[in-house]
């Protein structure tokens, strides 16, 4: 599935272009310098000369803070809504306005937090300082006309992602926005015609490169001013350890999962080259980017169908049924919360139904992309989707609404505490429940007849998951390989899409289909890159899910298979969920994995025990099969 993104205050991205208000799932033009917030609020000042501070006073300072960062971020969440919502270019300025205000604030906050360097400080106020220096994904410098010009070029990648069609290679043929060509290539089967929709999409990022070679000098400036080397160590900073540690780190997780990845290339490219040719697909080469069913590769699950393993098994169509019984949005979302509620948590309030968008609106523009949101960080929860009654968006659904849970549990915590133990959990958390949404659980919910237990239903059932989960894992990891590289600079804009398409290689196996130049910029054609959406949450989050889906189990009793294992209804599974989402970032990320899972490292064997029956059963099918690339 295309994974949706979730925005919140101390993550945010591009949408705030400081820090990430509460919404997590997505994350806009206007040239106004501003010195101080409109709102009347300014970062508070020392109160006495930097040798003087005392651990009192910075207690007393964290407190404005969170104050001050709660009606900003609340005020700038709900420009956000209105812009994502309703995509005009005074929408744009208005969210880039605000967006403006939050950057001066934070940035003179962080500045005078320095202050209290060095103290002995009590664990809350400590931390608070530690996530407010890391809090922004999207800095600015001190100069009020750079900081202007930041949040204006912030605001006009996105607006430019948003409004992004493809209207014919010669311009006047119909226009086509992402949804459009997203479900062409999903379904199509016709090579030309994935290649030109592919291509079509691509172009519509050409003209942000520009715009994006600012941001980047522009943040890293920011970055530089509040003590960190560029923007992708600040971004680093963000995991409870060193930022060179945290990069070993994600190379040792990825060193677990790539055998799985590989056999699974290997596999799906034979099949691939049966469908369209041996000459279009060969052997021990990477497979073509448009022929996985999605627009980046990223998932491949809309390809089941070429690569099925054992056709005319038991039915898997989760979408027929859904449109045969009549599924509208709301219903969808009410049977995702019947799964949290069905563990003991409470219900979403009545609000969340009355202010949601579940719908793409015919009269105006909309950023479709699937996003959670508290808009006031007082359990105002929202989503944001154009919901189809398809199994996919039922997954993001619960994906979403994860988020939701995370926010309703944690929302009387100081503000600054009000996110994810990393920004890994917050996505981990829904994906995890959605492994429960096991074909015994949609059989329970009646979206599956009956389901025969059989080996070649698990292998099918496995695939169909590992198309999307495992799949997706080295494009999780590279999306902020290449960026930590731009912002470092050991990437530079004369190589910008020449250095995309080595690490797409590198890591997926994928190749463009046709020929690129630096006169594309095919990072921009993903949108959390021009929304500046840290990327490598998602892929912490596909690992994390797993270890997170174990020990819900475990507090079930659960005794079989993991893959067979579903919490649907477990009140023990839902304490164990309930006891984490309450500490939000309260306590550092290895205290909250210890609380889930009783362990302090993040560790892939999890998924690795889940897709064991496929793992075995690809090892047969890849004998004599020229893998790798």
């Amino acid at each position: 599935m295309n994974r949706k993104l979730l925005l919140h205050p101390l993550l945010r991205t591009a949408l705030a272009a400081v820090a990430l208000p509460a919404f997590l799932g997505c994350a806009q033009d206007s040239q106004v310098t501003r010195e101080t917030p409109a709102t009347g609020e300014s970062a508070p000042a020392p109160q006495a000369a930097a040798p003087q501070a005392t651990p009192e006073e910075a207690k007393q300072f964290v407190e404005k803070v969170n104050a001050d960062l709660k009606r900003l971020w609340t005020k700038q969440a709900t420009a956000e809504w209105i812009k994502n919502t309703y995509i005009t270019d005074d929408t744009e300025r208005n969210a880039a306005y605000v967006n403006e205000e939050v950057l001066a604030y934070v940035n003179g906050a962080i500045k005078n937090a320095s202050r209290f360097d060095g103290l002995q400080l009590d664990a809350d106020t400590a931390r608070m300082l530690h996530l407010l220096k890391v809090s922004q994904t999207l800095p600015a410098p001190a100069d009020a006309q750079k900081r202007a010009e930041l949040a204006a070029t912030a605001a006009k990648l996105e607006g430019l992602y948003g409004k992004g069609k493809y209207c014919g290679k010669d311009g006047k043929g119909e226009c086509r926005d992402l949804e459009v060509l997203s479900q062409l290539m999903a379904k199509s089967r016709n090579y030309d015609e994935l290649l030109d929709a592919w291509q079509g999409w691509h172009s519509i990022s050409r003209p942000m490169r520009p715009l994006y070679q600012n941001l980047v000098s522009i943040s890293n400036a920011g970055a530089q001013d509040i003590g960190f080397n560029d923007l992708g160590t600040l971004w680093r900073s963000a995991y409870d350890m060193p930022p060179a540690e945290f990069e070993k780190e994600a190379q040792r997780l990825w060193g677990q999962v790539k055998p799985l990845y590989d056999e699974l290339h290997c596999y799906v490219r034979a099949r691939l080259a049966k469908q369209y040719g041996e000459a279009k697909v060969p052997a021990g080469k990477p497979i073509p980017a448009h022929l996985l069913g999605n627009m980046w590769a990223q998932e491949w699950n809309n390809i089941y169908p070429l690569v099925e393993p054992f056709p005319g098994q038991a039915s898997l169509d989760v979408d027929s049924e859904l449109k045969k019984q009549g599924y509208d949005p709301i219903r969808m979302v009410k049977l995702g919360e019947k799964f949290f509620t069905s563990m003991g948590l409470k219900p979403l309030p009545q609000t969340f139904f009355e202010r949601s968008q579940f719908t793409k609106p015919r009269d105006r523009e909309v950023v479709c992309h699937a996003s959670a949101w508290d808009v006031t960080y007082e359990n105002d929860l929202r989503i944001k989707m154009c919901i189809k009654p398809t199994e996919e968006d039922l997954i993001t659904i619960h994906h979403e609404l994860g988020h939701n849970y995370y926010y309703t549990y944690y929302y009387t915590l100081p503000v600054l505490y009000q996110a994810g133990a990393n920004d890994g959990f917050h996505e981990a958390i829904g994906d995890a429940l959605t492994l429960s949404i096991t074909p015994a659980y949609l059989q329970q919910v009646g979206l599956l007849k009956s389901v025969p237990k059989n080996d070649k239903n698990l292998i099918n059932l496995q695939l169909k998951d590992a198309l999307e989960k495992v799949a997706f894992l080295p494009f999780g990891l590279l999306v902020d390989q290449w960026r930590w590289e731009v912002f470092s600079g050991r990437t530079q804009p004369a190589d910008y899409n020449k250095a995309w398409w080595t690490l797409r290689e590198k890591y997926q196996g994928v190749a463009a289909p046709v020929a690129r130049s630096e006169e594309d910029f095919d990072p921009g054609a993903k949108y959390h890159v021009p929304a500046n959406v840290p990327y490598t949450r998602y892929f912490l989050a596909r690992i994390l899910q797993f270890q997170f889906h174990k020990a819900m189990c475990e507090a079930a009793g659960f005794k079989g298979p993991l893959h067979e294992c579903s919490i649907y209804g477990n009140k023990e599974a839902g304490k164990r969920l309930q006891a984490v989402l309450e500490l939000g970032a309260s306590k550092p990320w290895p205290d909250a994995l210890q609380a889930m899972t009783g362990t302090r490292q993040i560790d892939a064997t999890p998924l690795l025990d889940y897709f064991s029956p496929l793992r075995t059963w690809l090892q047969e099918q890849n004998k004599g099969q020229k893998c790798g690339w």
